[in-house]
Protein backbone atom coordinates (compact mmCIF):
# COMPACT_ATOMS: atom_id res chain seq x y z
CA UNK A 1 0.00 0.00 0.00
CA UNK A 2 1.12 3.83 -0.73
CA UNK A 3 2.77 5.40 2.33
CA UNK A 4 1.61 8.66 3.63
CA UNK A 5 3.24 11.65 2.48
CA UNK A 6 4.43 14.01 5.16
CA UNK A 7 3.78 17.92 3.42
CA UNK A 8 6.86 20.17 4.31
CA UNK A 9 7.10 22.57 0.77
CA UNK A 10 3.47 23.96 -1.40
CA UNK A 11 4.16 25.46 -4.49
CA UNK A 12 1.13 27.64 -5.55
CA UNK A 13 0.44 29.23 -8.65
CA UNK A 14 -3.13 30.37 -9.37
CA UNK A 15 -5.15 32.78 -11.39
CA UNK A 16 -8.53 32.66 -9.74
CA UNK A 17 -7.26 33.46 -5.77
CA UNK A 18 -10.64 32.61 -4.33
CA UNK A 19 -9.24 30.93 -0.74
CA UNK A 20 -5.77 31.43 -1.77
CA UNK A 21 -5.38 33.35 1.24
CA UNK A 22 -6.56 31.28 4.04
CA UNK A 23 -4.82 28.03 2.41
CA UNK A 24 -1.64 30.11 2.66
CA UNK A 25 -2.48 30.50 6.35
CA UNK A 26 -3.40 27.09 7.18
CA UNK A 27 -0.49 25.70 5.20
CA UNK A 28 2.04 28.09 7.14
CA UNK A 29 0.51 27.82 10.36
CA UNK A 30 1.43 23.58 9.58
CA UNK A 31 4.95 24.23 8.76
CA UNK A 32 4.46 24.24 5.14
CA UNK A 33 6.93 26.48 3.26
CA UNK A 34 5.44 28.36 0.62
CA UNK A 35 6.85 28.79 -2.96
CA UNK A 36 4.95 31.05 -5.63
CA UNK A 37 5.37 33.06 -8.48
CA UNK A 38 4.07 36.84 -9.28
CA UNK A 39 0.73 37.86 -8.15
CA UNK A 40 -0.21 34.78 -6.35
CA UNK A 41 2.90 35.24 -4.12
CA UNK A 42 1.88 39.21 -3.77
CA UNK A 43 -1.21 38.02 -2.49
CA UNK A 44 -0.03 35.75 -0.19
CA UNK A 45 2.50 38.38 0.89
CA UNK A 46 -0.15 41.50 1.16
CA UNK A 47 -1.83 38.54 3.93
CA UNK A 48 1.52 38.62 5.80
CA UNK A 49 2.49 35.21 5.15
CA UNK A 50 6.64 34.59 4.41
CA UNK A 51 6.60 33.25 0.84
CA UNK A 52 9.52 32.35 -1.61
CA UNK A 53 9.82 32.82 -5.15
CA UNK A 54 10.10 30.24 -7.39
CA UNK A 55 13.26 31.55 -8.44
CA UNK A 56 14.49 31.03 -5.26
CA UNK A 57 14.57 26.78 -6.38
CA UNK A 58 15.71 27.90 -9.86
CA UNK A 59 18.30 30.14 -9.97
CA UNK A 60 16.40 32.30 -12.80
CA UNK A 61 14.24 34.95 -12.61
CA UNK A 62 10.75 35.22 -14.09
CA UNK A 63 11.32 36.15 -18.17
CA UNK A 64 9.44 36.84 -21.39
CA UNK A 65 6.60 38.28 -19.72
CA UNK A 66 6.26 35.26 -17.21
CA UNK A 67 5.52 32.80 -19.96
CA UNK A 68 8.92 31.30 -18.90
CA UNK A 69 8.98 31.20 -14.59
CA UNK A 70 8.21 27.34 -13.62
CA UNK A 71 9.44 25.49 -16.85
CA UNK A 72 12.58 24.49 -15.22
CA UNK A 73 13.99 21.18 -13.85
CA UNK A 74 14.48 22.24 -10.45
CA UNK A 75 10.50 22.57 -10.06
CA UNK A 76 9.73 19.58 -11.99
CA UNK A 77 12.56 17.24 -10.72
CA UNK A 78 11.03 18.42 -7.53
CA UNK A 79 7.50 16.69 -9.14
CA UNK A 80 8.52 14.23 -11.03
CA UNK A 81 10.67 12.27 -8.78
CA UNK A 82 10.56 8.91 -7.32
CA UNK A 83 11.64 9.49 -4.15
CA UNK A 84 11.97 5.71 -3.47
CA UNK A 85 14.20 5.40 -6.25
CA UNK A 86 17.76 5.50 -5.15
CA UNK A 87 18.92 6.95 -8.72
CA UNK A 88 15.44 9.55 -8.67
CA UNK A 89 17.43 10.49 -5.02
CA UNK A 90 20.90 10.67 -5.74
CA UNK A 91 20.12 13.02 -9.03
CA UNK A 92 17.72 15.32 -6.54
CA UNK A 93 20.77 15.28 -4.12
CA UNK A 94 23.46 15.67 -7.42
CA UNK A 95 21.69 18.72 -8.47
CA UNK A 96 20.07 19.99 -5.59
CA UNK A 97 16.41 19.61 -6.27
CA UNK A 98 14.24 20.01 -3.31
CA UNK A 99 11.09 17.58 -3.35
CA UNK A 100 7.58 19.45 -3.89
CA UNK A 101 4.64 17.76 -1.69
CA UNK A 102 1.58 19.75 -2.75
CA UNK A 103 1.25 21.75 -5.89
CA UNK A 104 -1.72 24.78 -6.22
CA UNK A 105 -2.55 25.63 -9.53
CA UNK A 106 -5.80 27.09 -11.24
CA UNK A 107 -4.93 27.85 -14.98
CA UNK A 108 -4.99 30.74 -17.07
CA UNK A 109 -8.42 32.45 -17.38
CA UNK A 110 -8.91 31.18 -21.31
CA UNK A 111 -12.68 30.47 -21.35
CA UNK A 112 -13.71 33.78 -19.36
CA UNK A 113 -11.18 36.14 -22.16
CA UNK A 114 -12.63 34.19 -24.99
CA UNK A 115 -16.31 34.86 -23.46
CA UNK A 116 -15.22 38.94 -23.01
CA UNK A 117 -14.73 39.63 -26.86
CA UNK A 118 -10.92 39.82 -26.41
CA UNK A 119 -8.34 40.14 -28.95
CA UNK A 120 -6.91 37.34 -30.83
CA UNK A 121 -3.59 38.31 -29.04
CA UNK A 122 -4.70 38.42 -25.90
CA UNK A 123 -6.80 35.10 -25.93
CA UNK A 124 -2.96 33.62 -26.99
CA UNK A 125 -1.73 35.12 -24.47
CA UNK A 126 -3.90 33.61 -21.97
CA UNK A 127 -2.80 29.78 -23.28
CA UNK A 128 -1.04 28.89 -20.12
CA UNK A 129 1.78 26.90 -20.33
CA UNK A 130 3.77 26.30 -17.37
CA UNK A 131 0.49 25.92 -14.91
CA UNK A 132 -0.76 22.72 -17.03
CA UNK A 133 2.72 21.32 -17.12
CA UNK A 134 3.05 21.25 -13.29
CA UNK A 135 -0.57 20.06 -12.91
CA UNK A 136 0.36 16.96 -15.34
CA UNK A 137 3.93 16.15 -13.44
CA UNK A 138 2.32 16.63 -10.49
CA UNK A 139 -0.64 14.03 -11.09
CA UNK A 140 1.73 12.08 -12.69
CA UNK A 141 3.58 11.57 -9.80
CA UNK A 142 0.46 11.44 -7.31
CA UNK A 143 2.23 8.80 -5.37
CA UNK A 144 4.18 11.42 -3.59
CA UNK A 145 2.17 14.63 -4.50
CA UNK A 146 -1.11 16.35 -4.05
CA UNK A 147 -1.72 18.42 -6.94
CA UNK A 148 -5.07 20.71 -5.90
CA UNK A 149 -6.82 22.69 -9.44
CA UNK A 150 -10.10 23.19 -8.17
CA UNK A 151 -10.39 25.73 -4.84
CA UNK A 152 -13.44 23.70 -3.17
CA UNK A 153 -10.78 21.08 -2.11
CA UNK A 154 -8.07 23.63 -0.44
CA UNK A 155 -10.42 22.39 3.10
CA UNK A 156 -10.52 19.03 2.10
CA UNK A 157 -6.52 19.20 2.23
CA UNK A 158 -6.36 20.77 5.66
CA UNK A 159 -9.02 18.37 6.83
CA UNK A 160 -6.49 15.56 5.29
CA UNK A 161 -3.49 17.17 6.75
CA UNK A 162 -5.04 16.94 10.48
CA UNK A 163 -6.03 13.83 9.84
CA UNK A 164 -2.90 12.62 8.86
CA UNK A 165 -0.91 14.33 11.38
CA UNK A 166 0.61 16.77 8.54
CA UNK A 167 0.76 14.11 5.98
CA UNK A 168 -1.60 13.09 2.73
CA UNK A 169 -2.75 9.75 1.88
CA UNK A 170 -2.43 8.07 -1.60
CA UNK A 171 -6.55 7.72 -2.16
CA UNK A 172 -6.71 11.42 -1.46
CA UNK A 173 -3.71 11.92 -3.61
CA UNK A 174 -5.22 9.65 -6.58
CA UNK A 175 -8.95 11.58 -6.51
CA UNK A 176 -7.02 15.11 -7.14
CA UNK A 177 -4.85 13.51 -9.83
CA UNK A 178 -7.92 12.52 -11.45
CA UNK A 179 -9.58 15.76 -11.00
CA UNK A 180 -6.31 17.43 -12.18
CA UNK A 181 -5.92 15.47 -15.53
CA UNK A 182 -9.75 16.33 -16.37
CA UNK A 183 -9.40 20.11 -15.70
CA UNK A 184 -6.22 19.87 -17.71
CA UNK A 185 -7.94 17.94 -20.80
CA UNK A 186 -11.33 20.69 -20.48
CA UNK A 187 -8.52 23.35 -20.59
CA UNK A 188 -6.88 21.65 -24.00
CA UNK A 189 -10.57 21.16 -25.28
CA UNK A 190 -12.17 24.76 -24.91
CA UNK A 191 -8.68 25.73 -26.72
CA UNK A 192 -8.94 23.21 -29.42
CA UNK A 193 -12.57 24.45 -30.04
CA UNK A 194 -11.74 27.66 -30.09
CA UNK A 195 -9.20 27.70 -32.78
CA UNK A 196 -11.50 25.05 -34.67
CA UNK A 197 -14.86 26.85 -34.59
CA UNK A 198 -13.90 30.71 -33.87
CA UNK A 199 -10.55 31.17 -35.02
CA UNK A 200 -10.34 28.66 -38.49
CA UNK A 201 -13.92 28.59 -38.53
CA UNK A 202 -14.52 24.78 -39.06
CA UNK A 203 -17.73 23.17 -38.84
CA UNK A 204 -16.04 19.94 -38.47
CA UNK A 205 -12.69 19.84 -37.29
CA UNK A 206 -10.36 16.65 -37.81
CA UNK A 207 -10.46 16.06 -34.39
CA UNK A 208 -13.41 17.04 -31.83
CA UNK A 209 -12.74 17.78 -28.01
CA UNK A 210 -15.35 18.82 -25.44
CA UNK A 211 -15.76 18.99 -22.25
CA UNK A 212 -18.66 18.84 -19.69
CA UNK A 213 -19.11 18.82 -15.98
CA UNK A 214 -20.82 16.83 -13.93
CA UNK A 215 -24.13 18.46 -12.32
CA UNK A 216 -25.75 15.57 -10.60
CA UNK A 217 -26.58 12.42 -10.84
CA UNK A 218 -30.04 11.17 -11.31
CA UNK A 219 -32.24 8.60 -9.87
CA UNK A 220 -32.21 6.39 -13.33
CA UNK A 221 -32.15 6.71 -16.75
CA UNK A 222 -35.30 5.94 -19.20
CA UNK A 223 -35.82 2.97 -17.41
CA UNK A 224 -34.98 1.78 -13.33
CA UNK A 225 -32.22 -0.09 -14.59
CA UNK A 226 -30.00 2.34 -16.15
CA UNK A 227 -28.07 4.67 -14.45
CA UNK A 228 -27.34 8.53 -15.79
CA UNK A 229 -26.47 11.84 -15.14
CA UNK A 230 -26.83 15.40 -15.80
CA UNK A 231 -23.76 17.43 -17.21
CA UNK A 232 -22.87 20.74 -18.01
CA UNK A 233 -21.10 22.00 -21.06
CA UNK A 234 -18.07 23.78 -20.41
CA UNK A 235 -17.39 26.88 -22.48
CA UNK A 236 -20.18 28.35 -23.98
CA UNK A 237 -23.88 27.72 -24.24
CA UNK A 238 -27.37 28.56 -23.75
CA UNK A 239 -29.68 28.69 -20.84
CA UNK A 240 -32.04 25.99 -20.62
CA UNK A 241 -33.42 23.95 -17.77
CA UNK A 242 -30.50 23.18 -16.06
CA UNK A 243 -30.09 26.63 -15.10
CA UNK A 244 -33.52 26.68 -13.81
CA UNK A 245 -34.56 27.28 -10.57
CA UNK A 246 -36.54 24.28 -8.97
CA UNK A 247 -39.11 25.83 -6.24
CA UNK A 248 -40.75 22.69 -5.12
CA UNK A 249 -41.38 18.97 -5.94
CA UNK A 250 -39.00 15.47 -6.54
CA UNK A 251 -36.11 15.49 -8.10
CA UNK A 252 -36.01 15.14 -11.78
CA UNK A 253 -35.28 12.15 -13.69
CA UNK A 254 -33.71 11.47 -16.96
CA UNK A 255 -36.80 11.83 -18.94
CA UNK A 256 -37.96 14.52 -16.96
CA UNK A 257 -34.99 15.94 -18.47
CA UNK A 258 -36.05 15.04 -22.14
CA UNK A 259 -39.06 15.47 -22.44
CA UNK A 260 -38.98 19.54 -20.46
CA UNK A 261 -36.33 20.12 -22.99
CA UNK A 262 -38.52 18.92 -25.64
CA UNK A 263 -41.62 21.59 -24.44
CA UNK A 264 -39.30 24.63 -23.78
CA UNK A 265 -37.47 23.86 -27.36
CA UNK A 266 -40.92 24.25 -29.01
CA UNK A 267 -42.01 26.78 -26.38
CA UNK A 268 -39.33 29.10 -27.42
CA UNK A 269 -40.53 29.45 -31.08
CA UNK A 270 -43.26 31.74 -29.47
CA UNK A 271 -41.15 33.50 -26.67
CA UNK A 272 -42.14 37.04 -28.38
CA UNK A 273 -45.67 36.08 -29.27
CA UNK A 274 -49.08 35.98 -27.45
CA UNK A 275 -49.69 33.75 -23.61
CA UNK A 276 -48.81 30.48 -25.04
CA UNK A 277 -48.48 27.06 -23.43
CA UNK A 278 -47.50 23.89 -24.89
CA UNK A 279 -47.81 20.26 -23.32
CA UNK A 280 -45.51 17.41 -24.32
CA UNK A 281 -45.46 13.76 -23.34
CA UNK A 282 -42.63 11.79 -24.40
CA UNK A 283 -40.80 14.55 -26.22
CA UNK A 284 -44.18 14.87 -28.29
CA UNK A 285 -46.33 18.17 -27.97
CA UNK A 286 -49.56 16.98 -27.52
CA UNK A 287 -51.17 20.29 -27.03
CA UNK A 288 -50.16 23.83 -28.12
CA UNK A 289 -52.40 27.16 -27.88
CA UNK A 290 -52.24 30.68 -27.86
CA UNK A 291 -54.58 32.84 -26.12
CA UNK A 292 -55.39 35.93 -24.61
CA UNK A 293 -54.56 34.77 -21.36
CA UNK A 294 -52.02 32.40 -20.11
CA UNK A 295 -55.13 30.02 -18.54
CA UNK A 296 -57.44 30.66 -22.18
CA UNK A 297 -53.99 29.24 -23.88
CA UNK A 298 -54.04 26.29 -21.20
CA UNK A 299 -57.96 25.56 -21.66
CA UNK A 300 -56.91 25.42 -25.45
CA UNK A 301 -54.00 22.94 -25.55
CA UNK A 302 -55.60 21.00 -23.18
CA UNK A 303 -58.19 20.51 -25.37
CA UNK A 304 -56.31 18.73 -28.40
CA UNK A 305 -55.50 15.44 -26.42
CA UNK A 306 -56.78 15.76 -22.75
CA UNK A 307 -55.73 11.59 -22.62
CA UNK A 308 -52.26 12.05 -23.20
CA UNK A 309 -51.38 15.23 -21.09
CA UNK A 310 -51.68 13.37 -18.49
CA UNK A 311 -48.62 12.90 -16.62
CA UNK A 312 -47.18 15.97 -19.10
CA UNK A 313 -45.09 18.82 -19.20
CA UNK A 314 -46.27 21.45 -19.08
CA UNK A 315 -44.52 24.83 -20.35
CA UNK A 316 -45.68 28.49 -20.63
CA UNK A 317 -43.97 31.65 -21.87
CA UNK A 318 -45.56 33.77 -19.45
CA UNK A 319 -44.98 33.99 -15.25
CA UNK A 320 -47.97 31.30 -13.43
CA UNK A 321 -50.85 32.80 -12.54
CA UNK A 322 -53.15 31.89 -9.91
CA UNK A 323 -56.20 30.85 -12.74
CA UNK A 324 -53.71 28.97 -14.59
CA UNK A 325 -52.41 27.42 -11.72
CA UNK A 326 -55.85 26.15 -10.44
CA UNK A 327 -56.10 24.86 -13.90
CA UNK A 328 -52.68 22.74 -14.50
CA UNK A 329 -52.81 21.19 -10.83
CA UNK A 330 -56.80 19.45 -11.69
CA UNK A 331 -54.81 16.72 -13.76
CA UNK A 332 -51.60 15.10 -12.86
CA UNK A 333 -48.69 16.66 -14.34
CA UNK A 334 -44.69 16.24 -14.07
CA UNK A 335 -43.24 18.99 -14.34
CA UNK A 336 -44.30 22.58 -14.89
CA UNK A 337 -42.07 25.16 -16.75
CA UNK A 338 -41.89 28.84 -16.79
CA UNK A 339 -40.51 32.09 -16.78
CA UNK A 340 -41.96 32.82 -13.46
CA UNK A 341 -44.71 32.51 -11.03
CA UNK A 342 -47.20 34.80 -8.67
CA UNK A 343 -47.53 33.96 -4.99
CA UNK A 344 -50.69 32.65 -5.59
CA UNK A 345 -49.57 30.35 -8.10
CA UNK A 346 -47.22 29.00 -5.80
CA UNK A 347 -49.55 28.29 -3.59
CA UNK A 348 -51.89 26.50 -5.04
CA UNK A 349 -48.68 24.36 -6.83
CA UNK A 350 -47.60 23.72 -3.05
CA UNK A 351 -50.68 21.61 -2.26
CA UNK A 352 -49.14 19.46 -4.73
CA UNK A 353 -45.83 18.45 -3.33
CA UNK A 354 -44.36 15.59 -5.97
CA UNK A 355 -44.87 18.45 -9.06
CA UNK A 356 -42.18 19.75 -10.04
CA UNK A 357 -42.27 23.52 -10.67
CA UNK A 358 -39.33 25.09 -12.57
CA UNK A 359 -38.99 28.92 -13.28
CA UNK A 360 -36.37 29.57 -15.92
CA UNK A 361 -34.37 32.45 -16.34
CA UNK A 362 -35.04 33.04 -19.93
CA UNK A 363 -36.32 31.28 -23.11
CA UNK A 364 -33.38 29.54 -25.67
CA UNK A 365 -33.01 31.24 -28.84
CA UNK A 366 -35.08 28.91 -31.68
CA UNK A 367 -33.00 30.17 -33.75
CA UNK A 368 -29.17 29.69 -32.55
CA UNK A 369 -26.37 28.11 -33.94
CA UNK A 370 -24.73 25.15 -32.54
CA UNK A 371 -24.29 21.41 -32.84
CA UNK A 372 -26.07 18.10 -32.13
CA UNK A 373 -24.36 15.41 -30.87
CA UNK A 374 -25.36 11.08 -31.08
CA UNK A 375 -24.04 8.58 -30.05
CA UNK A 376 -23.81 5.61 -32.27
CA UNK A 377 -22.45 1.79 -31.90
CA UNK A 378 -18.93 2.34 -33.36
CA UNK A 379 -19.07 5.92 -33.84
CA UNK A 380 -20.62 9.75 -33.26
CA UNK A 381 -23.29 11.42 -35.72
CA UNK A 382 -22.74 14.96 -35.55
CA UNK A 383 -24.91 17.63 -37.28
CA UNK A 384 -25.69 21.69 -36.80
CA UNK A 385 -28.71 22.32 -35.22
CA UNK A 386 -32.40 22.50 -37.19
CA UNK A 387 -32.09 26.71 -36.71
CA UNK A 388 -33.58 27.22 -40.02
CA UNK A 389 -37.09 28.54 -40.44
CA UNK A 390 -39.21 29.65 -43.32
CA UNK A 391 -40.30 33.03 -43.79
CA UNK A 392 -43.74 33.88 -45.13
CA UNK A 393 -42.89 35.63 -48.16
CA UNK A 394 -40.82 32.47 -49.30
CA UNK A 395 -43.56 30.53 -49.38
CA UNK A 396 -45.08 28.90 -52.84
CA UNK A 397 -48.96 28.49 -53.74
CA UNK A 398 -48.72 25.43 -55.91
CA UNK A 399 -52.92 24.81 -55.74
CA UNK A 400 -55.52 26.66 -57.76
CA UNK A 401 -56.94 28.35 -54.51
CA UNK A 402 -54.35 30.20 -52.08
CA UNK A 403 -55.25 30.43 -48.49
CA UNK A 404 -56.85 33.18 -46.75
CA UNK A 405 -54.87 34.78 -44.36
CA UNK A 406 -56.49 32.74 -40.91
CA UNK A 407 -55.51 29.62 -43.64
CA UNK A 408 -52.19 30.83 -44.09
CA UNK A 409 -51.66 32.08 -40.14
CA UNK A 410 -52.75 28.52 -38.87
CA UNK A 411 -50.43 26.60 -41.75
CA UNK A 412 -47.34 28.87 -40.07
CA UNK A 413 -48.28 27.34 -36.81
CA UNK A 414 -49.02 24.33 -37.48
CA UNK A 415 -45.88 24.40 -39.20
CA UNK A 416 -43.98 25.63 -36.44
CA UNK A 417 -45.30 22.76 -33.69
CA UNK A 418 -44.23 20.05 -36.84
CA UNK A 419 -40.77 21.17 -36.21
CA UNK A 420 -40.78 19.86 -32.69
CA UNK A 421 -43.00 16.58 -33.71
CA UNK A 422 -40.94 12.93 -33.98
CA UNK A 423 -40.94 12.39 -37.59
CA UNK A 424 -43.53 11.16 -39.80
CA UNK A 425 -44.97 14.52 -38.34
CA UNK A 426 -48.68 15.49 -39.42
CA UNK A 427 -50.04 18.49 -37.41
CA UNK A 428 -53.29 19.96 -37.70
CA UNK A 429 -53.95 23.99 -36.45
CA UNK A 430 -57.51 25.79 -36.61
CA UNK A 431 -57.43 29.40 -34.81
CA UNK A 432 -54.53 28.99 -32.81
CA UNK A 433 -54.44 25.70 -31.34
CA UNK A 434 -53.52 21.97 -32.46
CA UNK A 435 -56.65 20.01 -33.52
CA UNK A 436 -54.75 16.62 -34.05
CA UNK A 437 -51.37 15.71 -33.59
CA UNK A 438 -49.93 12.48 -35.48
CA UNK A 439 -46.20 11.84 -34.35
CA UNK A 440 -43.67 9.24 -35.24
CA UNK A 441 -45.54 6.61 -37.50
CA UNK A 442 -43.67 4.83 -40.23
CA UNK A 443 -45.70 6.29 -42.76
CA UNK A 444 -47.08 9.92 -43.10
CA UNK A 445 -50.64 8.92 -43.98
CA UNK A 446 -51.61 6.98 -40.68
CA UNK A 447 -50.05 9.84 -38.67
CA UNK A 448 -52.53 11.97 -40.58
CA UNK A 449 -55.17 9.40 -39.75
CA UNK A 450 -54.11 9.43 -36.23
CA UNK A 451 -53.97 13.13 -36.17
CA UNK A 452 -57.65 13.16 -37.19
CA UNK A 453 -58.93 10.20 -35.03
CA UNK A 454 -57.51 12.02 -31.87
CA UNK A 455 -59.28 15.16 -32.80
CA UNK A 456 -62.70 13.20 -33.32
CA UNK A 457 -62.04 11.82 -29.94
CA UNK A 458 -61.27 15.31 -28.32
CA UNK A 459 -64.87 16.53 -30.06
CA UNK A 460 -66.79 13.50 -28.68
CA UNK A 461 -65.04 14.13 -25.17
CA UNK A 462 -66.24 17.94 -24.93
CA UNK A 463 -69.48 17.54 -26.49
CA UNK A 464 -68.41 19.66 -29.93
CA UNK A 465 -70.82 19.23 -33.15
CA UNK A 466 -67.76 18.04 -34.90
CA UNK A 467 -63.74 17.83 -34.35
CA UNK A 468 -61.32 20.61 -34.79
CA UNK A 469 -59.62 19.35 -37.82
CA UNK A 470 -62.64 20.58 -39.58
CA UNK A 471 -61.66 24.20 -41.08
CA UNK A 472 -58.13 23.23 -39.94
CA UNK A 473 -54.76 23.69 -41.87
CA UNK A 474 -52.38 20.68 -41.76
CA UNK A 475 -48.76 20.72 -41.78
CA UNK A 476 -46.82 17.52 -42.92
CA UNK A 477 -43.11 17.83 -41.68
CA UNK A 478 -41.93 16.62 -44.93
CA UNK A 479 -43.02 15.82 -48.35
CA UNK A 480 -46.47 13.68 -49.28
CA UNK A 481 -44.50 11.22 -51.29
CA UNK A 482 -48.25 9.65 -52.31
CA UNK A 483 -51.80 11.57 -52.22
CA UNK A 484 -53.31 9.00 -49.73
CA UNK A 485 -51.85 11.51 -47.04
CA UNK A 486 -53.35 15.00 -48.11
CA UNK A 487 -56.12 12.74 -49.01
CA UNK A 488 -56.88 11.63 -45.29
CA UNK A 489 -56.34 15.56 -43.91
CA UNK A 490 -58.92 16.02 -46.71
CA UNK A 491 -61.13 13.72 -45.28
CA UNK A 492 -60.30 14.89 -41.56
CA UNK A 493 -61.97 18.16 -42.56
CA UNK A 494 -58.62 20.52 -43.42
CA UNK A 495 -58.72 23.08 -46.09
CA UNK A 496 -55.16 23.99 -46.28
CA UNK A 497 -51.83 22.45 -46.19
CA UNK A 498 -48.04 23.20 -45.68
CA UNK A 499 -45.11 20.89 -46.72
CA UNK A 500 -41.70 21.36 -47.99
CA UNK A 501 -42.54 19.50 -51.22
CA UNK A 502 -39.99 18.28 -53.90
CA UNK A 503 -41.57 14.37 -54.02
CA UNK A 504 -41.38 13.13 -57.60
CA UNK A 505 -45.16 13.00 -57.42
CA UNK A 506 -45.69 16.25 -56.19
CA UNK A 507 -47.97 16.76 -59.32
CA UNK A 508 -50.12 14.08 -58.37
CA UNK A 509 -50.74 15.35 -54.54
CA UNK A 510 -51.27 18.94 -56.71
CA UNK A 511 -53.77 17.88 -58.62
CA UNK A 512 -55.92 15.99 -55.16
CA UNK A 513 -55.60 19.04 -53.68
CA UNK A 514 -57.49 20.97 -55.95
CA UNK A 515 -59.80 18.36 -56.72
CA UNK A 516 -60.43 18.51 -52.90
CA UNK A 517 -60.84 22.25 -53.11
CA UNK A 518 -57.36 22.90 -50.73
CA UNK A 519 -54.78 25.47 -50.43
CA UNK A 520 -51.45 24.12 -50.51
CA UNK A 521 -48.14 26.24 -49.87
CA UNK A 522 -44.71 24.65 -49.86
CA UNK A 523 -41.75 25.95 -47.73
CA UNK A 524 -39.20 23.98 -49.88
CA UNK A 525 -37.77 23.10 -46.20
CA UNK A 526 -38.43 19.36 -44.14
CA UNK A 527 -37.60 19.50 -40.93
CA UNK A 528 -37.59 16.03 -40.00
CA UNK A 529 -36.59 14.82 -36.35
CA UNK A 530 -35.94 11.34 -35.43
Amino acid sequence: MEKPVPVRRALLSVSDKTGLVDLGKALAARNVELVSTGGTAKALRDAGLEVKDVSYLTGFPEMMDGRVKTLHPKVHGGLLAVRDNPEHAAAMEEHAIGAIDVVVVNLYPFQQTVAKGASREEIIENIDIGGPSMVRSAAKNHAFVSILTDPADYPALITELDAGEGATGYDFRKMLAAKAYAATAAYDAAISQWFAYADQQLTFPPRRAMAAKLVSTLRYGENPHQQAALYLPEGPHTVGLPQAEQLQGKELSYNNYNDANAALELLAEFRDGPPTVVIVKHANPCGVAVGETLDEAWDKALACDSVSAFGGIVCCNRPLDAATAEKITKIFTEVVVAPGADDAAKAIFAKKKNLRLLIVPGLPDPRRRGQTVTVIAGGILQQERDYAHVDPKDLKVVTKREPTDQELKDCLFAWTVARHVKSNAIVYVKDGQTAGIGAGQMNRRDSARIAAAKAAEAAETHGWAQPMTVGSAVASDAFFPFADGLLSAAEAGATAVIQPGGSIRDEEVIAAADEKGLAMVFTGMRHFRH
